[in-house]
């Protein structure tokens, strides 16, 4: 594997740069590649994933349209752009292009494209569920006493039938929780159940169990030293909008959390590029931009480069844009007011070039053709230039399945995750404490049923034998018992009976009772 300081993204001729190179020593300070639909953002993203792999460094990007899981079979020369990409290498000085596969590792949420991959309701936390599920500060509110009572009382949340199970338990004790936490109202709890239902219909029940992602196994690196590129399917995932961009914050999170610090080092320890960026952000609560700032600022540390693919720039918000310093910038389309003042706000945020106007650039480029700018030496922003990107060496387009199926099934993780594992969590503890309370409850109606039964056959025993009951000591009890005292020895009585046994266990244990 030839190793090299640079990713060579493209270059040109006259009025074009003649050479442009992302240094990778500078790769961890993130990244931009936007553009129009149809302007070449998806080729880019399959060059620099190659660039990446054949230089050591693992990466993960989301397939939107099927189209990259081409980077597990090389290109040939009977592809119809074949003439093109040889005439582009030569354009360019790419000298040395040839046609190679990659490594690749397929994932997908439904398990039918890839891998399954999997996390706990625990791993995500109330901040990305409450995301997830759409909820009001108040039913987020809720959901973090939920997450606070699992905590206490030692209960795994692991699936979605854990989370419902513990709800209904906060439900049943609300009085209690509100207390000490703050208010839990019913309606709440309610519109969480519900919202759970309609992720479960969207296939998000999929997203949770166990064995969950270990994230090691996406930092994997094939025998030749090239890093693996985990193509996570989404076609399919764009259907739920929301459930695709709270799995990739997740994901970005927990690389966060779990890799050690590493400082400047001479190339990403991973690069992880986020594609349809915008719906990241498209009506986020302020704490969830907050958080993903937070995460885009203090990751590069770990060796971690983040790439947000979008249209316009505009889409991703100004404190992350500031932090993105490695740029590809494909043509953005101005036919109203409204996109002319998108574009001139887009090249005010690039080092000028004085050889040509940026706002007229990024509208003129053709496809495969960008404004880049590169960090240089010491980080500091390279000058915007003219760009013909380079061609890809893998396929372009999308495998057949069959193929497919043969690169996972060749999978060093093939086998790993399918079978799905259920173990002990909080909806089988919680079913086991109502199973033993209305055990104990039954027990307890038995005693009290067989102490009734003695005192009635000893009153029998008694009243035959000849001896005096005492009727007018009785009388005279039953005359002083108060109108209310009546009535509760005849509840009492009644709670001894079949009656009361079927209310205990309708308290206890009817609610577990089927999965």
């Amino acid at each position: 594997m030839p190793v090299s300081e640079q990713i060579f993204v493209g270059g040109g001729g006259q009025d074009y740069a003649s050479a442009q190179e992302l240094l990778l020593k500078y790769a961890n300070r993130h990244g931009l590649i936007a553009g129009a639909t149809g302007t070449g953002k998806t080729v880019t993203l399959q060059i620099l994933a190659e660039s990446f792999s054949s230089q050591g460094v693992p990466v993960f990007l989301s397939d939107v349209k099927g189209d990259l899981s081409g980077l597990a079979a090389a290109g040939h020369d009977g592809f119809k752009l074949h003439d093109a990409f040889m005439s582009r290498a030569q354009t360019i000085g790419f000298s040395d292009y040839t046609y190679d596969a990659f490594p690749v590792t397929f994932w997908d949420l439904f398990g039918e494209q890839g891998h399954p991959v999997r996390t706990t309701i625990t791993e995500m936390g109330p901040l990305l569920v409450s995301r997830l599920l759409e909820l009001s500060d108040a039913q987020e509110g809720v959901l973090n006493i939920a997450f606070r009572v699992a905590d206490e009382q030692s209960l795994p949340l692991l699936d979605l039938k854990d989370l419902r199970a513990l709800l209904v338990w906060v439900g049943q004790n609300a009085k209690d929780l509100s207390m000490r936490y703050g208010l839990v109202s019913p309606q709440s709890i309610g519109a969480i159940q519900r919202r759970l239902l309609v992720l479960e219909n969207q296939g998000g029940a999929m997203l949770f169990g166990e064995p969950a992602l270990a994230l090691s196994d996406m930092m994997l690196h094939d025998a030749d030293g090239r890093g693996r590129i985990n193509i996570l399917a989404a076609d399919k995932l764009m259907g739920a909008p929301r459930l695709y961009a709270t799995f990739l914050l997740w994901l970005l999170s927990e690389l966060f959390e779990e890799l050690p610090e590493v400082g400047d080092s001479d190339k990403p320890k991973m690069v992880f590029f986020f594609d349809e960026a915008h719906l990241l952000f498209d009506d986020a609560p302020k704490v969830l931009v907050d958080k993903v700032e937070q995460v885009a600022r203090l990751i590069r540390s770990k060796g971690v480069g983040v790439y947000f693919i979008t249209q316009n720039p505009a889409d991703v918000p100004d404190d992350i844009l500031g932090q993105l310093g490695n740029r590809i910038q494909h043509a953005l389309r101005a036919f109203t007011a409204k996109d002319r003042r998108m574009l001139r706000m887009a090249a005010e945020t690039y080092r000028d070039n004085p050889r040509f106007d940026t706002e007229e650039a990024i509208r003129e480029v053709g496809v495969g053709e960008a404004v880049t700018s590169f960090l240089e030496r010491k980080g500091a922003p390279g000058v915007v230039e003219r760009t013909l990107i380079r061609p890809p060496s893998s396929q372009l387009g999308p495998l057949d399945t069959t193929k497919r199926k043969e690169v996972i099934a060749a999978s060093p993780l093939a086998g790993k995750y399918e079978a799905e594992v259920d173990r002990e969590s909080a909806y089988e503890i919680l079913q086991k404490r109502a199973d033993v309370a209305a055990q104990e409850a039954e027990k307890a109606e038995k005693r009290e049923e067989e102490a009734d039964t003695a005192e009635r056959e000893y009153r029998a025993g008694r009243r035959y034998s000849g001896s005096r009951v005492g009727r007018s000591t009785s009388r005279r009890t039953r005359k002083t018992e108060s109108w209310g005292e009546a009535i509760g020895n005849v509840v009492i009585k009644e709670l001894k009976g079949t009656t009361g046994r079927r209310i205990v266990r309708g308290i206890f244990g009817s609610l577990f009772r089927g999965r």
